[in-house]
């Protein structure tokens, strides 16, 4: 299925019915009074989010989506019915802008959250409604109140805990198919990863977290070159980056250290806010030096990178630090979900005061009795 992370589409909810001018015609009722009824109600069109999607494909080609209006109201106080409603499903992270604005209106974060996007116009009233004590047989009625309608635009941002960063052929795909159930695309040339992969990591039962791979980046990212400024975006919403850095290319004229400051300078000139998150440094491709130099090599790129925050050492391929890796990493996501959530409330009915041991069963109130 292809990738579409951003789509522009046009929505309008239905319009009300209009109200109804009749009167009652009966036998021996000479003046049977008003009886037109008003109109239904126009169609809303809701979003909701949907766990099984992850891209907004569909909407790439199917732009229009419109619901119907309400019935016309009729004679003998009936009234029109309402217009169903239509629901447009969306993948989980969508955001939902204003195309002519610019302005944020929703965004899917929870799955099954179901939203409001456009409401339908209210019906009509028919004559029913005019009647009164000096207006007997009214012929006014009012049309139906015109649904909303607007030109929106989808952007996705996928939702994941950890976020794959480094140039391209650094081994992030490798990674997350040693570690995920994630299967992309491996080979040994560049930019072989064309869209972003998600793969769920499961470190023991009900403990895992959700990694995301996106296109390397190169020199000049920020600005539009190569495939990775398309998918930063889903970078943001990570709550850890794992900057992935081939310590051994195989062109010795390739310095990792230069490329791995170019990429933190993309990612600051991209997005402040993303050059803050937390972020650890992964040297990946341990295999392919020596044992003897590794310590060596390790020391050497530390220094000269200046880096002072988490270092890990592995080898995605034979999978060599992987587990340590993953580890560490669900114990920084579970401790930023805490502390996302909040303290937990305690209610002080189940709470024993401090030095409160409970009821002494061994007081005769607590004693069993036999019952007649």
């Amino acid at each position: 299925m292809k990738f579409v992370d951003e789509a522009f589409i046009d929505i309008a909810a239905g319009d009300g019915g209009n109200g109804c001018v009749s009167f009652r015609h009966e036998k021996y009722k000479e003046f049977g009074g008003p009886d037109g009824g008003d109109g239904g109600r126009g169609g809303h069109v809701y979003a909701v989010a949907d766990p099984n999607l992850n891209t907004l494909v569909d909407y790439r080609y199917s732009r229009r989506h419109e619901a119907k209006r309400g019935e016309h109201g009729k004679g003998s106080d009936m009234f029109g019915s309402a217009a169903d409603d239509i629901t447009l499903s969306m993948p989980v992270g969508t955001i939902i802008t204003d195309a002519e604005t610019g302005e944020v209106l929703y965004e899917l974060l929870e799955p099954g959250e179901k939203i409001t996007i456009a409401k339908g116009g209210d019906g009509g009233f028919g004559n029913l409604r005019f009647k009164s004590a000096i207006n007997r047989a009214p012929r006014q009625k009012t049309p139906g109140y015109p649904g909303e309608r607007k030109s929106l635009k989808l952007e996705l941002k996928v939702l994941a805990d950890v976020g794959l960063l480094g140039m391209p052929n650094a081994g992030k795909s490798t990674f997350i198919a040693a570690v995920s159930n994630a299967r992309p695309k491996i080979a040994d040339y560049p930019f072989t990863t064309l869209h972003p992969n998600l793969g769920v990591v499961r470190v023991a039962p009900e403990q895992s977290f959700v990694v995301a791979d996106i296109p390397g980046l190169i020199e000049g990212a920020s600005e539009g070159a190569g495939l990775g400024h398309l998918f930063l975006r889903h970078l943001q919403r990570t709550r850890l980056l794992l900057h992935v850095v081939d310590i051994a290319p195989f062109d010795e004229g390739v310095d990792p250290v230069a490329q791995a400051k170019a990429i933190v300078e993309e990612l600051r000139k991209y997005d402040e806010g993303l050059h803050s998150k937390p972020r650890w440094l992964v040297l990946n491709k341990l295999d392919m030096v020596p044992v003897e130099e590794r310590a060596a090599k390790v020391k050497d790129f530390v220094k000269r990178f200046k880096w002072k925050g988490p270092v890990f050492e592995i080898s995605a391929l034979t999978r060599e630090g992987c587990e340590p890796l993953i580890r560490k990493i669900y114990e920084h996501v579970h401790a930023q979900q805490l502390l996302e959530q909040g303290p937990k409330e305690v209610d002080l009915r189940f709470v024993e005061a401090e030095g409160d041991a409970g009821p002494d069963l061994s007081d005769p109130r607590f004693a069993p009795r036999d019952i007649d």
